[in-house]
């Protein structure tokens, strides 16, 4: 039997990001029943929307690493997820990130990508990331520029077509937490 993988507990200026809780469940089934989850292979229902998030814990086990839970530090409140993100059959490793409904517009997932994109160069040695954005969805494309990401390329994938962005190295990150 494999022992689980620790999963490193990080934190940014407003953010912790942290493993999974059975409690982020009820947060995440509504962000799989609203329409912004397209981009993440929504909207469903629980069963499905369990399935999805069941996946980010095992993606640990799996891989060793994976995406996180983010939490607002003063408030405690579950606000999304970003992280590592390589599943089988994908192109090249990524940067994910998705906030749950009400939490847009804070710049939560700026802050919390650009903490995950530090770990995965300081912690676990990638040299190059990736993020897939639909070409629909101009926030996570603001995102995903806001980190210094430049747009390398369209592509064709499961929830339809996505820009490539290829971020910024290691050296390029100084002073962006």
């Amino acid at each position: 039997m494999t022992a689980a993988p620790l999963i490193p507990t990080l934190e940014s200026q407003r953010l912790i990001l942290r493993p999974f809780r059975q409690a982020d469940f009820e947060p995440m089934a509504v962000f799989f029943a609203d329409p912004v989850s397209a981009y993440y292979g929504g909207p469903c229902g629980r069963e499905d929307a369990w399935r999805k998030f069941a996946v980010y814990s095992g993606h640990w086990l799996l891989r060793g690493y994976g995406p996180w839970a983010l939490e607002e530090k003063t408030t405690g409140a579950f606000v999304g997820l970003t992280g590592l993100w390589y599943p089988e059959g994908w192109f090249e490793p990524e940067i994910t990130w998705a906030l749950v409904p009400g939490q847009h517009g804070k710049g939560f997932a700026t802050e919390g990508a650009r903490r995950a994109l530090r770990s995965a160069y300081e912690d676990f040695g990638w040299a190059t990331a990736v993020s897939v954005v639909s070409v629909h969805n101009a926030a996570s494309q603001a995102v995903a520029q806001r980190m210094g990401a430049t747009m390398e390329r369209d592509i064709s994938y499961r929830h339809g077509p996505a820009l490539v962005y290829r971020h910024a190295g290691l050296a390029a990150l100084s002073g962006t937490e």
